[in-house]
């Protein structure tokens, strides 16, 4: 499956204990879209096009209307790095 370098800097994240919350409109879709690492930091390069792209990837998920996760296939499917903080 091809990720983006964007995209697998997000599921790492994720991957590490990370959460995407997500605010939506009054349609329903998702307007603004925040990733949070397991610190609670802000990692500001995920957008909405990012989010939607792994949604619809299904390598993020959310149960019950909580945050979103990383999902098992999203979890085999991120490449391993370093953390370089």
């Amino acid at each position: 499956m091809n990720i983006s370098k964007q995209e697998q800097r997000v599921l790492h994240i994720l991957a590490l204990g990370g959460l995407i919350r997500y605010q939506r409109r009054e349609s329903g879709k998702v307007r603004e879209v925040t990733c949070y690492t397991r610190e609670g930091h802000v990692f500001s390069g995920c957008s909405v096009d990012t989010f939607q792209s792994l949604k619809h990837k299904k390598l993020i998920r959310s149960k019950n209307s909580q945050p979103y996760r990383i999902t098992k296939l999203g979890a085999t499917s991120v490449q391993s790095q370093m953390m370089q903080r």
